[in-house]
């Protein structure tokens, strides 16, 4: 058999029924292969290879499966690596698979010749340049593996065109069983090390991140929190990775968390890290951070133990796994003053926070906006974001309920990232409605992707907080630049209505909540197949001095909060 027909005969065996892309010359011999096997496996083509590589990254979010994308040799692959650094910085497991040049050219400078695996080598688990095609199979064999092993991670397969056309034996493509650590269950000792950590503590928080919904351990989460009867704060990725309804959840951590989460982090005598990186935006000060307390660092990567924070103790281990030995060692204990106190501080943050948060509900705010979307959305409906405030806004107000929900770039904040992840989400989801929430400047970097939901007849809304600035950044200007706004001011005259029936679309503007919500029920009305179109962009026209609050400082501390302006 060719290598291109072993490539898809593989991906076939492992599962894969989507993959995204866009074909070039050094691939089109894999393709050929992908129109020989349409009846088997579906290909998504997108816009631009950027919007492939964060589609198959959401597609992998929502499943739990690894997400497949494919481009050509050149600026085909480079265009992928926005997206592959992406899933890397937030444990997504993808599969990049790019053509290159035949092993006779390479090294030449040939026409479109790039060397992509030295080029992603630092944003991924593995890279794999495969010049003999006896060693393709065993190649994605691993790949596959490695992707969604321990820390989920990306991983290129780089395959010259002269691979892709030799012939050799096909032995089946079947899965390699994947390394998991429940295979090597976390240590008695360090267990029993930290289960004395927490038995001993009258005041413990408890800091949960995307590991938990990663590891698909949020009901772990839950028995964990109840049985100590802690508060729980979770990372912005760590959202969905317990009900927002939950009486111990009091919400997102970190520079824009609520001032609760971080009141309670300040008061704990033992933060327990689940499932996180402990990264910048989520401590700040990191000597304040744990000044007065102890930390108990719960995690699968080992990379990641006393990287940003030292712990008082770790342990290694997949959370699904960890989390209820843990809980059979750990000693029922009155905390009711803990709980009591997380209670009170809720009602000192409302008092403190009545003058910043008392945006009537007939105001065009951003949580307004929010809460009107929410209102029609089921707790399974898919919610993506671009990256700034928006992002911010909908961390804060929405409301998650269900793991694997909400998709947001968190590592590295890509701007856009949440066209191409909401074509992804929705194809995961069995073409189910989904939802974007976008600026006006992120919107720009990947809008033609609308076209993509168009073409596939996906049914996404788009809702666009349009404030005519790049809104996050010119808050900083305004906070700690001495409101200098050096090019954050768009003056774009862009009619989003026209652009989403250029598109194949429909569109609408909203200046007050009536008319969001004349254009939010012919969106959700046509999401179902009922009538009109199915792909819709809302133009929500707000004041472009809306600010996200509250915000700690850079390298600030919770007392250096600034709750509204």
């Amino acid at each position: 058999m060719n290598g291109a027909a072993i490539v898809v005969e593989t991906l076939i065996a492992h599962g894969v029924s989507d993959v995204f892309g866009y074909p070039g010359g050094q691939v089109l011999n894999l393709y050929d292969e992908l129109y020989n096997y349409r009846d088997r496996i579906r290909h998504r083509l997108v816009c631009h290879e950027q919007g492939a590589a964060h589609a198959a990254d959401a597609y992998a979010r929502v499943t739990g499966e690894v997400g497949v994308v494919i481009a050509t040799s050149g600026p085909g692959a480079t265009n992928l690596v926005t997206g592959i650094a992406t899933a890397y910085l937030d444990s997504s497991p993808v599969v990049a698979i790019t053509g290159n040049v035949p092993t006779t050219l390479m090294g030449r400078d040939s026409f479109q010749e790039v060397d992509i695996t030295g080029i992603t080598m630092p944003i991924t688990k593995h890279c794999f340049l495969v010049k003999d095609v006896a060693q393709l199979e065993d190649t994605l064999q691993k790949a596959f593996m490695i992707a969604g092993s321990g820390r989920p991670g990306p991983v290129l397969v780089d395959i010259p065109k002269d691979v892709q056309i030799a012939e050799t034996e096909f032995k089946g493509g079947a899965p390699i069983e994947r390394e998991t650590p429940a295979a090597k269950p976390a240590d008695q000792s360090r267990l029993e090390a930290a289960a004395a950590l927490i038995n001993a503590s009258e005041r413990p928080y408890i800091y949960a991140g995307g590991g938990v919904v990663l590891s698909d351990a949020g009901e772990f989460l839950k028995d964990f929190a109840e049985h100590l009867d802690a508060p729980v704060g979770l990372s912005m990725m760590g959202l969905t990775g317990l009900d927002s309804k939950h009486p111990l959840y009091l919400g997102m951590t970190g520079m824009h968390g609520v001032p609760e989460s971080s009141k309670m982090t300040a008061e704990a005598d033992l933060i327990i890290g689940v499932g996180v990186r402990f990264s910048d935006r989520a401590t700040g000060d990191t000597k304040r951070y744990r000044e007065n307390t102890k930390i108990l660092h719960l995690d699968i990567d080992d990379s990641e133990i006393d990287k940003n924070v030292g712990s008082t103790v770790s342990v290694l281990g997949d959370l699904s796994e960890l989390l209820p030995r843990l809980i059979d060692m750990i000693e029922q204990k009155d905390r009711s003053y803990w709980k009591g106190r997380a209670e009170k501080v809720r009602e000192e943050v409302k008092l403190a926070t009545r003058g910043y948060q008392s945006n009537g509900d007939e105001l065009f705010s951003p949580r307004n906006i929010i809460k009107a979307v929410r209102e029609r959305a089921t707790d399974d409906t898919v919610v993506c974001t671009d990256v700034g405030q928006h992002q911010m806004w909908v961390a804060q107000h929405y409301g998650f309920r269900s793991p694997r929900t909400f998709l947001t770039s968190g590592g590295l904040g890509t701007m856009g990232f949440g066209m191409g992840a909401a074509v992804g989400a929705s194809i995961a989801k069995g073409d189910a409605h989904t939802l974007l929430f976008s600026g006006d400047g992120s919107f720009h970097m990947n809008m033609q992707e609308f076209a993509t939901a168009v073409r596939y007849n996906l049914p996404i809304t788009v809702i666009v907080m349009n404030n005519s600035v790049l809104g996050m950044v010119r808050q900083w200007q305004n906070l700690f630049y001495g409101e200098r706004y050096s090019q954050t001011t768009l003056e774009r005259p862009t009619d989003y209505v026209k652009l989403a029936e250029a598109l194949g679309g429909k569109g609408f503007n909203a200046d007050n909540l009536d008319e969001l919500n004349v254009a939010l029920d012919a969106s959700f009305v046509s999401s179902d197949g009922d009538s009109g179109c199915r792909q819709t962009i809302i133009n929500c026209r707000i004041d472009e001095d809306n600010m996200v609050f509250p915000i700690i400082p850079p390298g600030g501390s919770f007392d250096d909060m600034l709750l509204g302006n």
